[in-house]
């Protein structure tokens, strides 16, 4: 069952991956091959993981892709429920 407000994916690399290691956003986008504004972004909570990320995550030993992945599927599921309500189909009508 998914949680019904799950954390964005960067709160766990800020928490899980760097902060342990005591890695500077600089330090850890170096060690990801990715700028230091990507990491900073994912970080705070601005952008999501890519498939590409979350490749690069599982190659420095940070989990596995799939699972970042779920992670950020989640949290996105999670944002879009909250405002569903606010979200009209139109019924398709066959035969007609």
């Amino acid at each position: 069952m998914a949680m019904k407000n799950p954390p964005h994916p960067g709160q766990h690399i800020r928490m899980d991956c760097l902060d342990p290691l005591e890695l500077t956003v600089t330090a850890g986008a170096k060690a990801l091959g990715v700028t230091r504004q990507a990491l900073n972004n994912l970080v705070n909570e601005k952008s999501g993981i890519s498939p590409e990320m979350a490749v690069r995550l599982e190659k420095l030993g940070w989990g596995k892709a799939d699972g970042w992945l779920r992670l950020q599927m989640n949290y996105d599921l999670s944002c879009v429920r909250a405002y569903e309500k606010k979200i009209k189909v139109q019924p398709i009508q066959q035969g007609v």
